[in-house]
């Protein structure tokens, strides 16, 4: 495992919001600790005429005469110490756990011995991924085709499955009935070289839109050019698929990430 998760981890910073009722913004302050301390103002006739306290008229008279106009700004609120946040060990351990068994709070906090809730701040603090947007596969963060507005880009693809016979396939009916129904099953019209029927291939044909993710599928008998443009046009036919409510689809990618039209 190595160190450098934490060393070059970006905690995310503090974000700071004035809310509705704050008699003074960063401009307000500074007209006040100017009124003070270059016009010669009392702090009770300041604080009267911003509507404040005598002590916050001084507070930012003092930082005025400090730090000028950058002391205007807000400081952090965070405490300069915090003796009771989670070890850096502990720290580790946790990011360990969940880079190379890539497991959620829950079944770290388990095998930890520490709260749920402990563990889901210290994998927020450093921007680890959730788990859904990781590839089961090799842990990595899925990239994914992404639009600004519904429409602006459609990804197309075209799926090869083996039919499922008539009266069902082994997986639900067993080996015997589902083989069974196999071999009865001629509607492909096809046989092997040992002269058994076949029963071909669907063909499943799908247009996913990059920005809502709606997609539109059908299940058809090739993956032919005509039968490929006879599915857009149906699923593109505003008020059904991909273009329902009448958006228009500027935009299409196929599986090589080329533009098709």
């Amino acid at each position: 495992m190595k160190c450098e998760l934490l060393k070059n981890a970006q905690l995310t910073p503090e974000v700071f919001v004035s809310h509705r009722n704050a008699p003074l913004s960063e401009t307000g302050r500074l007209r006040l600790a100017r009124c003070v301390v270059e016009d010669g103002w009392s702090l009770r006739r300041a604080a009267e005429r911003f509507q404040v306290a005598v002590t916050t008229a001084q507070r930012w008279a003092s930082r005025y005469r400090e730090l000028g106009p950058a002391g205007m700004a807000d400081r952090s609120s965070r405490p300069l110490r915090s003796p009771n946040q989670t070890p850096t060990r502990t720290e580790r351990r946790i990011i360990k756990v969940r880079v190379l068994r890539r497991w959620g709070p829950a079944r770290i906090a388990y095998l930890l011995g520490l709260n749920v809730s402990t563990v889901h701040r210290v994998l927020t603090r450093y921007k680890l991924a959730k788990l859904r947007w990781l590839d089961r596969a090799t842990g990595q963060v899925v990239r994914r085709m992404e639009a600004a507005c519904c429409g602006d880009l459609v990804h197309v693809d075209v799926k090869k499955l083996g039919k499922i016979p008539a009266g069902g396939g082994w997986r639900m009916l067993g080996r015997t009935v589902g083989n069974r129904n196999a071999q009865a099953d001629k509607t492909s019209g096809e046989r092997s070289k040992h002269r058994h029927p076949l029963r071909g291939y669907h063909f499943l044909h799908t247009a996913i839109d990059a920005h809502s993710r709606l997609a539109y599928s059908e299940l058809l008998t090739d993956e032919r050019k005509e039968t490929a443009a006879a599915f857009w046009l149906r699923g593109s036919v505003p008020g059904s698929g991909v273009s329902d409510g009448g958006v228009s689809v500027p935009d299409v990618r196929g599986p090589s990430r080329e533009s098709l039209w």
